[in-house]
């Protein structure tokens, strides 16, 4: 069931929107090559911790064991889910960070791929059109439009490059918890409600230099291209209401 917000509630989930992106604000800086991930997690921890509101990642369950780290760090051919440890970024990596904050009963959630020191001309260009491919989908988030058109947003943008799309995960409603309705696929297929006033949605393609396919890990959390090659993961939490579409976290080009 999709569950449809009040203003009070689109209120406190932009503010924790707002805290989420600040907090990225201060740590894209730190991503580089030679930090361990581990590193960031306990940064991140820390971070959420003094500024009132809870790291909802940590201990999150999805039908397996609970997540053991407040941000998931998903490098090169890691998709989603990546788990921080004692591994070092290295130069050139394409490192994708998402994270959410529970403050108050209110959840915000966002990732971006960050480019470790200087890549290659070829993950550039997926990072790239990654992006170019949420900020498409974005702009189908409209009262009384089908919720596919997002999806025909991402795939339209992305398939003339070749590039595969992640199927098996998606978008997803947001804001009184981390994961509610509806799923958002990134090609479309699937149920086609209307969007409708008081809907927010966390929109997160996730794109693979390869094939599409993936598999997930023996850690039963991270997902990983099948074939090995990079992908990378942009996402947003966006509102409808008063008719009008607000993307309620902060652009990258606002972190840096």
């Amino acid at each position: 069931m999709i569950r449809l917000k009040n203003e009070k509630q689109i209120n406190g989930i932009r503010t924790s929107c707002k805290m989420l992106s600040a907090m990225y604000k201060e740590l894209i800086p730190l991503v580089k090559p030679g930090v361990q991930t581990i590193e960031i997690d306990m940064w991140v921890r820390d971070w959420i911790k003094k500024a009132g509101g809870r790291p909802i990642f940590l201990g999150y369950c999805l039908k397996k064991k609970p997540y053991p780290a407040a941000i998931c760090i998903s490098i090169n051919e890691e998709v989603i889910h990546g788990i921080p440890s004692k591994r070092r970024i290295c130069e050139g990596d394409l490192v994708s960070l998402d994270c959410g904050i529970d403050l108050g009963g209110f959840v915000s959630d966002q990732a971006v791929s960050i480019e470790a020191g200087k890549v290659n001309s070829d993950v550039k260009k997926l990072n790239k059109v990654t992006n170019e491919a949420l900020y498409k989908a974005i702009t189908a988030v409209k009262a009384s439009e089908r919720l596919l058109q997002i999806s025909r947003a991402v795939e339209g943008h992305v398939k003339p490059f070749g590039y595969g799309i992640v199927t098996e995960y998606g978008g997803h409603g947001v804001g009184l918890a981390l994961h509610e309705d509806p799923h958002i696929p990134n090609i479309p297929r699937g149920a086609n409600p209307k969007m409708s006033n008081g809907m927010v949605f966390a929109i997160e393609p996730m794109i693979n230099m390869g094939t599409g396919k993936i598999k997930v890990l023996d850690d039963e959390w991270t997902v990983v291209t099948a074939d090995e090659k990079v992908s990378a993961h942009w996402e947003h939490t966006v509102a409808i209401f008063n008719g009008q579409t607000e993307v309620l976290t902060e652009p990258l080009e606002e972190l840096t």
